[in-house]
């Protein structure tokens, strides 16, 4: 059972981390090459946006609840 869950929150992490790094930052970053971040003022670039951080954080509440999951096994 600890391996499952091991193997899930390594899954987790890289996600975590590839979803970090599509946010759009100061140099808009690695999202600006996806178009995550362009500044064009459409309206699809802010919903694009909006749910890159819905899934950011519903990954990272993920990632949290694995990581007392494998403390408590």
């Amino acid at each position: 059972m600890q391996a499952v869950f091991s193997v899930t929150q390594v899954f987790f992490s890289i996600t975590l981390i590839f979803l970090i790094l599509m946010h759009s930052g100061k140099d808009a970053g690695l999202s600006g090459a996806f178009g995550v971040g362009s500044s064009t003022g459409s309206i699809g670039g802010s919903m694009v946006e909006r749910n890159l951080n819905r899934w950011t954080v519903a990954v990272a509440v993920a990632f949290a609840i694995n990581a007392l999951v494998l403390l408590k096994i």
